[in-house]
């Protein structure tokens, strides 16, 4: 099988350990969209035993407080899909009011052209995202 997710190609990579990683998904429409993927090749949350689920859940709302602090969005959307791609991630989307599709998903057809938004910097979307982490675990 030949899983997109478990090939590291041209990520833009924001943090990871040994389990997890945050990448940066370039899209002009939603900048700051981020990706948590588990590093091993598992395809839904019930393949993970309770530590590590709690471990990524804990990523995914770290990455959710990053993406606030950083673009102060009006909504952030989570998305565990994967049936394209069936290897366990999220997906982490800050939402503007003024989107191609907001109130609708991502994957939905546009409304309108969108407003122009500026990506936060890679750098302090990281910082962010270390900030977060680390007041998970205190």
């Amino acid at each position: 099988m030949s899983c997109p997710l478990c090939r590291r190609t041209d990520e833009l990579l924001l943090w990871e350990d040994a389990h997890c990683r945050v990448i940066r998904v370039e899209d002009e429409h939603y900048p700051g969209f981020c990706r948590v993927i588990w590093n091993t090749h598992v395809a839904e949350m019930s393949d993970l035993p309770s530590v590590q689920r709690q471990h990524l859940l804990d990523v995914v709302v770290a990455t959710e407080q990053a993406l606030r602090a950083t673009l102060h969005p009006d909504k952030i959307n989570l998305a565990s899909l994967g049936n394209m791609v069936p290897h366990l991630h999220w997906h982490v989307i800050p939402r503007h009011a003024g989107d191609r599709h907001f109130p609708d998903p991502v994957w939905a057809a546009p409304r309108r052209d969108g407003i122009p938004l500026a990506a936060p910097g890679d750098e302090a979307l990281s910082a962010a995202l270390r900030d977060a982490l680390r007041a998970t675990r205190t």
